[in-house]
C-alpha cells in the first residue's frame, strides 16, 4: 500500500489506513493476480515477532494496527494517530463482503472440531468458497511436507492462517514465496470466534476499546503475562527504537 502513510512502531512499518481502503487494495491484488501478505499488529505481535522484523520489511508485508496499545504507542512515541483500529475478526468478513463474487479460501490452523465449524461459518454465513482446510495440530503435522502443494492445488485466492503469534507469521514468511495464493493473512484467534469456541466481547465493550480486558477476564492464566510483562516489553521496544532513530 504505497500511497498510505507509515507510522513506525518499535521498528515495524505499520500502515495507517481504513477497512474500505485495505479491502480495495487486497481485491485489486486478487484481480491483478498479484500477491499481498497482511499481518495485524497488536502489542503481543510486536513483542513476539520482533525477530522477524527484517524479513517482514524485506518481503514488503502489509502490517496494520490492532488494538488500543498501538494507538497509545503511536501517540506517545510518534505524536501521530492511526485512522482506524483494524483487526482480523472484524476485517476479514468486511473483505469478503466487499468481493464481487465468492472468494476461494483455504483455512489453516485451529483445532479440528473448531476448524470444521469455522469453515461452515465461512461457507454458510459469509458465502465464500472454502476450497481446503488443515487443522493446526495432527493435520498440519501429518501434511507439513505437502501442505503448500495442497494449498496451491486448491487454487485458493485467500489463505487464512490461524496459528497464533509468532508461529503463523513464521510459517507465512517461510512459505509465502512458494504459495500461489494472491492474499495470505495471519488471523490469530479468528477461527475460535467463528467456530463458537470463544465469545466476542459485547458491542459496548468493543466500542469502548476494552475488548482486551474482557478477554483477560475470560482467560486470566493465558493472557495475564500478555497484558502485564509483555506490555512493558512493548513500551521498552518502542522507546528503544525512538531513541535509536534520534541518535541517527
Amino acid at each position: 500500500m504505497k500511497a498510505e502513510k507509515i507510522i513506525p512502531i518499535a521498528g515495524f512499518p505499520v500502515v495507517t489506513t481504513t477497512s474500505p481502503a485495505l479491502s480495495r487494495y487486497l481485491l485489486r491484488t486478487v484481480r491483478a493476480n498479484k500477491k499481498a501478505t497482511l499481518f495485524f499488529a497488536n502489542t503481543n505481535f510486536i513483542v513476539q515477532c520482533r525477530h522477524l522484523l527484517d524479513k517482514i520489511k524485506r518481503d514488503a508485508v502489509t502490517v496494520v494496527n490492532d488494538g488500543v496499545g498501538m494507538d497509545i504507542a503511536a501517540y506517545l512515541f510518534r505524536r501521530e494517530a492511526f485512522k482506524e483500529n483494524l483487526n482480523g475478526t472484524d476485517f476479514v468478513p468486511q473483505l469478503f463482503c466487499a468481493a464481487r463474487t465468492p472468494m476461494r479460501v483455504f483455512m489453516l490452523g485451529g483445532k479440528p472440531e473448531i476448524l470444521k465449524k469455522s469453515a461452515d461459518h465461512v461457507r454458510r454465513t459469509l458465502n465464500q468458497m472454502v476450497v481446503g482446510s488443515c487443522d493446526g495440530y495432527d493435520g498440519m503435522a501429518i501434511n507439513r511436507a505437502t501442505l503448500v502443494e495442497s494449498i496451491n492445488n486448491s487454487q485458493a485466492e485467500v489463505v487464512l492462517v490461524a496459528l497464533g503469534n509468532p508461529i503463523q507469521e513464521e510459517w507465512i514468511l517461510a512459505n509465502r514465496q512458494a504459495l500461489n495464493a494472491n492474499v495470505v493473512i495471519g488471523v490469530g484467534a479468528l477461527f475460535d470466534f467463528w467456530g463458537g469456541y470463544k465469545p466476542r466481547a459485547p458491542r459496548l465493550v468493543q466500542h469502548t476499546r476494552l475488548e482486551w480486558l474482557y478477554r483477560l477476564c475470560l482467560e486470566p492464566r493465558r493472557l495475564l503475562r500478555r497484558y502485564t510483562i509483555d506490555i512493558m516489553t512493548f513500551l521498552i521496544l518502542c522507546r528503544k527504537y525512538r531513541e535509536g532513530t534520534r541518535q541517527t
